[in-house]
């Protein structure tokens, strides 16, 4: 009776051992590197006509452990299409602490038009429990259209004003006003029956464009 009760708890206890198995699995698994990379990548249309290509790529470990013998590659740029400008495309590390992130750039030029993909770079670390290097990869990135034609750009176009500043003396008050106005051309020709505006503070002021005088009622 009791070997058929412990025959009935033994798929109980292989479950159990096995969940247990995997919590200790996963605990490993979590004191590792976690070594994340983002590449960007941006166009730029350069006066002589080529595309200019800037890849920035940044590196972070989310893991709880320290990477180390960092590398990181990015040569699957065709050298029929881009040419290496500034920077190198690969690039080393001696570790990466937990928390800590790394960035590296480079530049490359193209003249040939088209449509191109780009690839996935590949980052490789050391684990010091592990002997084999461990392998990641940073985050895609979308096709890059080079030479491509794109619309003009709009731009502003400043009006240049016509208006000169003048001064018109209130006699009264003693006090400047500053007033823009446009010149008067009927004035300018000799015109003296020329339409002006008038101010008024106890005493009228007819000006024109280019000259200010008090009138009496």
């Amino acid at each position: 009776m009791a070997i058929s009760r412990s025959l009935l708890l033994l798929p109980f206890l292989l479950v159990a051992i096995a969940a247990g198995c995997a919590v200790i699995a996963h605990a490993s698994d979590a004191s590792v590197p976690v070594v994340l990379a983002h590449k960007k990548v941006s166009l730029e249309r350069l006066k002589s006509g080529s595309e200019q290509v800037t890849v920035s790529i940044d590196l972070y470990n989310e893991g709880s452990t320290t990477a180390y013998d960092v590398s990181l590659n990015d040569d699957t740029w065709s050298k029929d299409v881009f040419e290496v400008v500034s920077g190198a495309t690969t690039k080393t590390w001696e570790k990466l602490d937990p928390g800590a992130s790394v960035s590296h750039s480079f530049v490359l030029k193209s003249d040939v038009k088209g449509v191109f993909q780009g690839s996935p770079a590949v980052v490789k670390f050391r684990v010091p429990t592990k002997a084999a290097l461990q392998e990641a990869f940073s985050s895609p990135v979308r096709p890059l259209d080079i030479l491509a034609e794109r619309p003009p750009e709009k731009k502003f176009e400043w009006v240049s004003c016509t208006y000169k500043p003048k001064f018109i003396y209130a006699p009264l008050l003693n006090v400047p006003y500053f007033v823009p106005a446009r010149p008067n051309n009927s004035h300018a020709n000799g015109s003296s029956n020329s339409a002006c505006s008038h101010f008024s503070i106890s005493q009228k002021v007819y000006w024109t464009a280019s000259h200010c005088f008090p009138h009496a009622d």
